[in-house]
This record gives C-alpha cells, sequence and structure tokens, in this order.
C-alpha cells in the first residue's frame, strides 16, 4: 500500500511538471503549421480516418479516448502509441489495455498514407496526426467542425507504471476528477466538457456493474440512477456479464456527437459514477444544464477544452522526434 502511495505522488509530480511546461511548449504550436511542408497532411489523415469510421464506429469514440490518454499520461506526444515485443509499454497497463484496436489501426494507416505523399516523409509527427484524428471523428459523427494547433513532437519513451494513476476512474468523484484535471491545468469546466465526449461510444460492465447491483457497501458512493434505466442496464449486464459485454455511454444518440449525453445526467441516466456526479454535484450542476440547454454553447467549450489538452507536455528539440512508424521510436 505505501509502495502504491508512493507512485501515486510521484505520478502526480510527473503530471504538473508536464503541465508547468505547457505555456512554453505549446508556443510552437499553430494552425496550418503543414501548410508549406506537407499541404496534404490534414486532408490525407482526414479521408483515411473517415474510411476507417465508416468500416468500423468503434474508430470514432475510440480515437478520442486514444488522444485523452496520450495526453495525460506523459503528454501529447504519441507515447501511447509506442509497442514493446514484451508487452511492457503504455497500450497494456491499465485502462489504456482497453484501448480500441481500430482506432489504433486507423492512426498508423493515416501516418503511412502521409509518409507516402511527395515531400513529406518524415515531417508530420505521429502526435499530431492522432490530433487531426481526434478533430476528425468529432466532425464526422455530427460535431463541431475547427482548426487544430499542431507541431508537437513524438517522444522517445513510455511510461508503463503511471498509466493507471493519472487517468480518471469510473468511479471518481468531483473532487477527484477536479484534482487530476487541475494537476494538467484544466479546470471543471474544462472536465465536464472533455467529458461530453461520452456522447459517442460504450463502457464495458466491468466499469459499472456494481453500481446497478447489490454492492452498495463496497462502494464509496453511489450517485442516483433512473430506475428504468437501471432495469435496461441489467438486461445488457446481467450478473454473469461476459468481458465483452458492454453498454452506451449515450443511451439516447450513440453514434451522434450531440449534447445529448448531458440532458440524459439530467434525469439521472449516466452509466458511469463519474458522469452521473457531474449533475448530482451541486458544484457542477450547472455547468451540465448549460451544456444540456445549448448544444452551441457545449460546442465551443469542447472544441476550447480539446485545444487546452492537446498543449499538455508538448515535447521540443531534442526532447522529441517525427517518427518514421508510430509504433517504434527511430
Amino acid at each position: 500500500m505505501a509502495g502504491a502511495k508512493l507512485l501515486w505522488r510521484a505520478a502526480l509530480v510527473a503530471v504538473v511538471a508536464l503541465a508547468g511546461m505547457v505555456g512554453a511548449a505549446s508556443a510552437q504550436l499553430r494552425q496550418n503549421y503543414y501548410g508549406s511542408s506537407c499541404p496534404s497532411a490534414e486532408s490525407t489523415v482526414r479521408s483515411v480516418i473517415s474510411q476507417h469510421v465508416q468500416q468500423s464506429f468503434a474508430v470514432a469514440p475510440g480515437t478520442l479516448r486514444l488522444f485523452f490518454h496520450d495526453c495525460f499520461v506523459r503528454g501529447c506526444d504519441a507515447s501511447v502509441m509506442l509497442m514493446a515485443s514484451n508487452g511492457d509499454d503504455e497500450s497494456h497497463s491499465g485502462a489504456d489495455a482497453t484501448l480500441s484496436p481500430d482506432a489504433v489501426e486507423a492512426i498508423n494507416k493515416a501516418k503511412a498514407a502521409v509518409e507516402a505523399l511527395p515531400g513529406c516523409a518524415g515531417k508530420v509527427s505521429c502526435a499530431d496526426i492522432l490530433a487531426m484524428a481526434a478533430r476528425d471523428v468529432v466532425s464526422l459523427t455530427g460535431g463541431p467542425s475547427y482548426g487544430v494547433e499542431l507541431g508537437r513532437l513524438d517522444g522517445r519513451t513510455f511510461n508503463r507504471a503511471i498509466v493507471k494513476h493519472v487517468l480518471p476512474g469510473p468511479g471518481f468523484d468531483l473532487n477527484q476528477l477536479n484534482t487530476l484535471f487541475a494537476s494538467n491545468g484544466l479546470t471543471q469546466f474544462d472536465m465536464i466538457a472533455l467529458s461530453g465526449a461520452h456522447t459517442i461510444g460504450v463502457t464495458h460492465c466491468d466499469k459499472f456493474v456494481r453500481r446497478i447491483y447489490t454492492f452498495k457497501q463496497r462502494l464509496k458512493y453511489n450517485p442516483p440512477m433512473n430506475l428504468d434505466f437501471l432495469r435496461s442496464l441489467r438486461k445488457v449486464c446481467p450478473m454473469n456479464y461476459t468481458p465483452t459485454s458492454f453498454a452506451m455511454l449515450d443511451v439516447s444518440t450513440p453514434k451522434t456527437f450531440d449534447n445529448t449525453y448531458f440532458d440524459n445526467l439530467r434525469y439521472n441516466k449516466g452509466v458511469l459514477a463519474s458522469d452521473q456526479i457531474l449533475f448530482t454535484d451541486r458544484r457542477s450542476r450547472p455547468t451540465v444544464e448549460r451544456f444540456a440547454a445549448n448544444s452551441t454553447f457545449f460546442n465551443e467549450a469542447f472544441v476550447a477544452a480539446m485545444a487546452k489538452l492537446g498543449r499538455i507536455g508538448v515535447k521540443t528539440g531534442s526532447d522529441g522526434e517525427v517518427r518514421k512508424v508510430c509504433t517504434a521510436v527511430n
């Protein structure tokens, strides 16, 4: 237990240090960064990602999750894409172990397509391709279109050990969420906006099964849940559920990026405790209500929060490189 606490503290120190570097490192970021060096980069990435979303919708929420996990662990440097032959990498640790293989494949294919463009080999980082792809899946599923800041370098290392300590858990309360996001330079408002990414995608039963059955004595807290919704989740996730069983995070419009996720919270239809607490806690409820009532307000907040997220831990100079392939350092 003592060792786990020390690792948690070390992880927090690491992410606080990353947040402290945001201002200086993010100064190199700008929209249309590849306008001269590789002008077709963004359209090529969008084309590849669009094809993959059509083949597997899991690519859309999977790409958003991939980007978020990458930025929160070591900064936005595509370290989450690095693969070790023995499995000792970020993608095989903690919550990263359930990252979408379809999304990972789509990013790798987008990188290969950009590398094949005339004059573009070795110029566009995997970190930037992941940021572009995250932007593209939002608009491809009905969300806002926006310009994305580019100019990141790829990291040369990964840190498997801290993955499970620096990502939000499905049972986090508002204090835990605020503390974790603040350590990355993000406010409660940003956190709620980014939570709106749960308007698309799924979560596996093991992340909420205790919440829908009689395990209250094992839970620190359990936000309220709509009774009919509870019954529907029990049908999707019976007590003898299989490891692959899942539920939609937004039961109303699971394949459309919109503000319905927040409206669901108003009716106690949040699947994860960490989602429902955003409405249950009076400190965050007004923001949820505003997002639920005004889709434009939510879209603008989400875009702004994604820009801040994308500035975390940006690598500069000798701290990074432009990888030839996303799965290995040069």
